[in-house]
């Protein structure tokens, strides 16, 4: 076969491989980050909770307790004009202390309240849980994975300071998507009413959680697709995979961080968040509970995960 011939097919060759990946990026993006219903991760192995942990989900009495609340209902309009709803309930005694949420992906504000309850009753803590950018109640029609919603975040808590004044003392905890959330929030210019950072189950960056899940879901290289679906998301979501860092931005934190993580989580490996631990600017600790897979363990091992997060309010807070 001539040189010539070979050019052809090599061409023809490329050009398919060339189709695909852009097929490809864009099946990508709208399994992602395209706000609509998903059901890959129905049946998906890594995320199948223990019945300990799923008895609590379901059928915990914080979810009665979030429904006797009357939580007031604010408004913030974000920086590219988006209507975000969050949920403030004021502490039953006065206090400056104050709790943001900030829940994981797919999810809601109000399933932070499995954590509120300890806040407001134990603690004495205001809550304000919030609805990420495209989810629940707050518009957007794409998931940023925490990247714009580290500046979100920052509104909020500037509306928290205009109503509970410059003594405000403010926490922020997240959850999977959410914890990435406040991470990626620390590497900025934070009040410093912002006193503590508590993250449990984040990942590196959303380019490291696909990489990652594009091997263990689909069995695929991450090259190139993971780099082309990071384009098309650049283009259509105006941010990049390797940009969505919240490793990047932990090493320019200079508030606390308490990091919590299970040790059986295979869907955002624990590594990621010793690799986080190990980076921190800021004054940090590490707890890993054993069994525990992703964001069970509050439900699974609440009252020494309570002993945990006290002891580093007390000390932060």
């Amino acid at each position: 076969m001539t040189k010539k011939r070979w050019m052809k097919i090599g061409a023809v060759i490329l050009s398919i491989l060339l189709v695909a990946d852009i097929i490809g990026s864009f099946y990508f993006y709208d399994l992602a980050i395209e706000r609509e219903q998903k059901d890959f991760l129905q049946n998906n192995d890594d995320l199948v909770v223990s019945n300990e942990a799923m008895s609590v989900f379901t059928s915990g009495g914080w979810r009665e307790w979030v429904d006797e609340q009357d939580f007031d209902y604010w408004e913030l309009k974000s920086f590219d004009d988006l209507r975000l709803q969050g949920y403030y309930l004021e502490a039953e005694e006065p206090t400056e202390k104050t709790v943001v949420f900030a829940h994981g992906y797919l999810g809601k504000a109000r399933d932070m309240g499995l954590y509120g309850e300890h806040y407001y009753e134990d603690l004495g803590y205001n809550i304000l849980s919030v609805d990420l950018r495209g989810h629940g109640q707050s518009e957007g029609d794409y998931i940023g994975f925490g990247w714009h919603s580290r500046l979100d975040l920052l509104d909020w808590i500037d509306r928290l300071i205009e109503k509970q004044g410059e003594d405000a003392e403010i926490v922020l905890h997240g959850l999977s998507m959410g914890a990435a959330s406040v991470l990626m929030s620390s590497g900025e210019d934070l009040p410093e009413q912002v006193s503590a950072i508590v993250a449990d189950s984040p990942y590196t960056s959303v380019h490291d959680l696909f990489d990652y899940q594009m091997g263990r879901m689909f069995n695929l290289p991450s090259f190139p697709i993971l780099h082309s679906t990071s384009l098309v998301t650049q283009m259509k979501s105006d941010f990049s995979f390797k940009e969505a860092s919240a490793l990047k931005q932990v090493k320019k934190a200079d508030v606390p961080i308490l990091y919590i993580h299970g040790n059986s989580d295979d869907f955002v490996p624990t590594r990621m968040t010793e690799e986080l631990y190990e980076n921190t600017n800021s004054e940090a600790r590490l707890k890993v509970f054993e069994d525990s897979s992703h964001g069970e363990a509050y439900a699974i091992y609440k009252e020494e995960y309570i002993e945990v997060l006290n002891d580093f309010l007390k000390q932060y807070n």
